[in-house]
C-alpha cells in the first residue's frame, strides 16, 4: 500500500511540474516582446498554443486549400510581416516549442509550386521533433502569380529571398526566446520547396547545416516551359483527338506495365528504372486496327502519346527538358495531360516573363522557353553548376525523388546531379561526402503512389514510421549533420491502402544515385530481396 501510495505522489509531482511548467511557458510565450529584436517588422499574430491544439486555417489565401492543423506539442507562434523592400514583404510565422523540449535546432519549411502557402503540416512535424520551426508566404499570398505583375521584388522574393528572409527571423527570435544561442539549422521542402533549399545553397549557404529536398522544381524556367508544352500536345479536353483521363490510366497505362513492368525482374506495377521503359516503349501497339476499333488510339493519338514521353528540345535543337516518365501518366492525367493549360506556367509566363496578362497558353512555343530563360525572372533558374560554398561550410544535403512523378520527371533531377558532377569536377564518391541523392520507385510528386514512398519527408510520410535514421529522412539528416554518420540506404514503407492502421504492405532500401535498386531473387515484397547496385 506505501509503495502504491509513492507511485500516486510521484504522479501526481510530476503532474504538477508539467503543469507548473506549461503556466509558465505559456507566460513567457505571451510576454515575448518579438518584434523588439527585429528591425522594421510588424506583428500580425502572438498566442500560445496547447498541445493537441488545431488550428482553424480559414484565414489563409482560399486557394491554398490547406486543412485545419492538429499541433500535438505546446509552441508559442509569433506571425510577422518583414518588409524586404519598399514594395514587397514576407508573411513569417516562427513556432517556438516548450523550452524543456526544444532540442536547439531550427528548421524552416519550403513552399510548393509558384505558390505562397505556409505548410503547417510540416511546421507541427518540426515541432514535434523539437525543432524551433518556421515558414513564410513566400512573399505573397495563394498559389498564383498575379503578385508578380510589374513587381520584380515579389518575384526576387519568390526566387530566394523570403526564404533568406524567414531563416533570418526565424533564428533571431529563437535566440531571443530562449536566450541561447542555436545548435544546428535545417531546411526541409519539396517542389518548390525543394528548388527552394537548392538556391539557398547556392546563393546563402549560411544558412543551413542541413537541407532535405525532395522532387525540386530546378531548371525553373524550361521545367515551366515544359509544363505549358503538354497543352500544345494535348489540345482541349473538348478537341476531337484528345486521350481523356480513363484512357491514359486505363488502356496506356496497362500498355506501359505489359511493355516494361517486367524489365526489373518483377511484375508488382513499379518500373523500378523507368528510364528503361523510354528506350523501348512503343505506343504503336495501341493504334487501331480493321478488326480493333475500340481499345485502341489513333494515329494521331499515337504520335500524342509518343511525344508525351519525348523530351523537350530549345530552339537550338538541343534538350532542354527530359521527358515525362512512363508510369507517371497515371496522375499526369490531373494538371499534364488535363487538357488545360499548366496554371503554374500560365501565371509564371503572364506575370513573371512577359508582364503581359493577356498572354495566350494556347499560342505557347519553344520560343517562349527561350524568353524565359533569357529573361530569368528573379535569378529562379536554380541550376547551379557548384554548390563548392555550401559544402566548404560544412553543409550537407538529402535529396529524394520519386520515379511515379507526374508534376516533375526524376530524370531532370539525375541530369542535375551529372551536371553538378562535372561542374564541381567531383566522381560520386566526392559528391557523398556532403550530398546523396535517393531514387524512389513507384513514388509520386512528394508522396503518394504504389511505391514505397513513407521516409519521413513531411508530417504525413512519418505517420507510423518512426523517428530513426534508418526510416526517416529528416533523422538521417541530423544523424549526418550532428553524428557524422551519412546515410548509405534509406528504407522506404508502403502501408496497405497507405493507411497506418492496416500495417505495413512491405518495405524497401531506397538507393544513393548513381547505384539503382535491383530484384535480387525470391520473394519481391521481402526487403532482402533487393539490392543496390
Amino acid at each position: 500500500m506505501m509503495i502504491l501510495n509513492l507511485v500516486l505522489a510521484l504522479a501526481v509531482l510530476q503532474w504538477t511540474a508539467a503543469a507548473s511548467y506549461g503556466t509558465s511557458f505559456r507566460k513567457s510565450c505571451l510576454g515575448f516582446n518579438a518584434t523588439s529584436f527585429l528591425t522594421n517588422s510588424t506583428l500580425r499574430l502572438h498566442e500560445y498554443v496547447p498541445a493537441n491544439t488545431t488550428i482553424p486555417l480559414n484565414g489563409m489565401d482560399s486557394t491554398c486549400s490547406r486543412a485545419d492543423q492538429l499541433f500535438s506539442v505546446e509552441a508559442c507562434r509569433i506571425a510577422l510581416t518583414v518588409p524586404t523592400t519598399n514594395r514587397s514583404s514576407v508573411i513569417v510565422e516562427v513556432f517556438l516549442p516548450r523550452n524543456d523540449a526544444w532540442t536547439g535546432r531550427y528548421l524552416a519549411t519550403g513552399n510548393g509550386g509558384i505558390d505562397g502557402c505556409i505548410k503547417y503540416e510540416d511546421i507541427a512535424y518540426g515541432l514535434s521533433h523539437g525543432f524551433a520551426t518556421t515558414g513564410s508566404n513566400n512573399g505573397h499570398n495563394g498559389t498564383g502569380g498575379k503578385d508578380f505583375f510589374n513587381n520584380e521584388d515579389i518575384v526576387i522574393d519568390f526566387s530566394w529571398r523570403a526564404l533568406h528572409t524567414a531563416a533570418n527571423t526565424g533564428k533571431t527570435l529563437t535566440k531571443a526566446f530562449y536566450k541561447m544561442d542555436l545548435g544546428k539549422s535545417y531546411y526541409m521542402g519539396c517542389s518548390g520547396g525543394g528548388r527552394q533549399g537548392i538556391q539557398a545553397a547556392d546563393l546563402v549557404p549560411q544558412d543551413y547545416d542541413g537541407i532535405l529536398v525532395g522532387c525540386p522544381a530546378l531548371n525553373f524556367n524550361y521545367m515551366s516551359a515544359w509544363r505549358a508544352s503538354f497543352y500544345a500536345i494535348t489540345g482541349a479536353a473538348n478537341s476531337s483527338d484528345f486521350v481523356a483521363p480513363e484512357t491514359w490510366q486505363g488502356l496506356i497505362h496497362n500498355e506501359v506495365l505489359a511493355q516494361c513492368d517486367a524489365l526489373d525482374g518483377v511484375q508488382d506495377g513499379i518500373l523500378t528504372d523507368p528510364s528503361l521503359c523510354l528506350g523501348i516503349f512503343r505506343p504503336e501497339a495501341l493504334l487501331c486496327t480493321e478488326s480493333n476499333t475500340a481499345d485502341c488510339l489513333t494515329a494521331v493519338q499515337v504520335d500524342m502519346v509518343r511525344r508525351v514521353f519525348s523530351p523537350l528540345y530549345g530552339v537550338d535543337g538541343k534538350m532542354i527538358y527530359p521527358p515525362l516518365s512512363p508510369g507517371a501518366e497515371t496522375l499526369a492525367t490531373q494538371r499534364l495531360l488535363s487538357g488545360t493549360p499548366f496554371s503554374y506556367s500560365v501565371d509564371w509566363f503572364r506575370y513573371a516573363v512577359y508582364s503581359d496578362p493577356s498572354w495566350d497558353p494556347a499560342a505557347f512555343t519553344i520560343a517562349d522557353a527561350a524568353a524565359a530563360e533569357t529573361k530569368n525572372p528573379g535569378n529562379s533558374v536554380t541550376w547551379p553548376s557548384s554548390l563548392s560554398n555550401f559544402r566548404d561550410a560544412g553543409g550537407k544535403m538529402l535529396i529524394f525523388h520519386g520515379g511515379a512523378d507526374q508534376q516533375i520527371t526524376h530524370l531532370d533531377t539525375e541530369r542535375w546531379y551529372n551536371y553538378l558532377s562535372v561542374g564541381m569536377a567531383s566522381r560520386p564518391s566526392d559528391l557523398d561526402t556532403w550530398m546523396r541523392f535517393f531514387f524512389v520507385p513507384g513514388m509520386n510528386h512528394c508522396s503518394g503512389g504504389a511505391g514505397a514512398w513513407q521516409i519521413g519527408q513531411s508530417g504525413a510520410a512519418a505517420a507510423g514510421i518512426g523517428y530513426t535514421p534508418k526510416f526517416n529522412v529528416l533523422a538521417a539528416l541530423v544523424e549526418w549533420v550532428e553524428g557524422g554518420t551519412a546515410p548509405g540506404e534509406l528504407m522506404g514503407t508502403k502501408f496497405a491502402n497507405d493507411t497506418v492502421a492496416q500495417g505495413v504492405q512491405y518495405q524497401r532500401v531506397h538507393c544513393r544515385y548513381p547505384t539503382k535498386s535491383v530484384y535480387l531473387g525470391g520473394d519481391a515484397g521481402a526487403v532482402e530481396s533487393w539490392g543496390c547496385k
